[in-house]
């Protein structure tokens, strides 16, 4: 047993060596997951057994990511278990949400192309509380952990999961459609950052040569989904805006794009041109 500001320390230097950014922050995230603990309660403890905290350490070090260390991620306020078989959930995607919201009709029905953790269907449920929602996809071990969030969520009787490659799977009409499809240019994966290059799923990063392949099969789909009125909100990829409001006029839809808070485009609000 070493006291708790020791190990802090001593796993900070390992962490800043390794190059995690913010490794006392996450230092303390980690002894944290070890007991089993929130931040909040590690205030309350005063030593730890490093042999419970070396294993997960080590796992950072290499560089995983450590939502996958501590199996959760937070998304729009709300807890989502995560794994490796899906991305984690990330701030930037709150901008798709935020979109939806700022269109002011409640939807009644809700499709998610590529969901994941289920983190978008499931915020945008906890937002409408009198809809319902259907998350598709490709991989079902996503599907299972996306409907274990509902459940969790308290979300299950609103929502359905599944396993589909994109809309194939799906018939019938929606007023909100909502999809982070991959949209990495497929050059550039093996240079992302080690999280999410080495540990995140290919499956959800890859868009091809020019990352607008999922995009392509996504927008070609929704004039056939999309209810009256309805309202499709697509995230965005640094640079491609411009490739997807193309891609939406060619099958009669128009393109608003929403900055994040970094001022980039990253949310395209699309719906049918008058």
């Amino acid at each position: 047993m070493i006291p708790v500001a020791v190990a802090v320390a001593q796993a900070s230097a390992r962490l800043a060596q390794a190059g995690v950014e913010e490794p006392r922050r996450e230092a303390r995230l980690i002894i944290a997951a070890a007991l089993g603990l929130d931040a909040a309660g590690l205030l309350a403890v005063d030593e730890v057994d490093e042999t419970l905290v070396e294993p997960l350490l080590v796992r950072r070090v290499a560089r995983e990511p450590l939502a996958y260390i501590t199996r959760q991620r937070e998304f729009w306020g709300l807890r989502f278990a995560v794994s490796p078989a899906t991305l984690i959930p990330r701030p930037d995607s709150e901008t798709v949400i935020e979109a939806a919201l700022a269109v002011g009709r409640a939807p009644r029905r809700i499709l998610d192309l590529g969901t994941g953790t289920g983190c978008l269907l499931l915020a945008a449920l906890h937002e409408y509380p009198a809809a319902f929602g259907v998350g598709v996809d490709l991989s079902a071990p996503a599907v299972a952990l996306a409907a274990g969030n509902a459940a969790a969520l308290g979300l299950a009787a609103r929502a359905a999961f599944v396993v589909g490659d994109w809309a194939r799977a799906i018939m019938g009409r929606f007023d909100l459609i909502l999809s982070n499809p991959p949209y990495i240019e497929s050059g550039a994966v093996d240079g992302l950052m080690p999280e999410v290059a080495r540990y995140e799923p290919n499956l959800a990063l890859d868009g091809g040569p020019d990352g607008g392949v999922a995009y392509r099969l996504v927008i070609v789909a929704l004039p056939a989904l999309m209810d009256d009125g309805a309202v499709a909100v697509l995230e965005l990829g640094v640079g491609q805006a411009d490739m997807v409001a193309a891609l939406a006029g060619r099958v009669g839809l128009a393109c608003v794009v929403r900055p994040d808070l970094a001022g980039i485009g990253r949310a395209a609000v699309l719906r049918r041109a008058k």
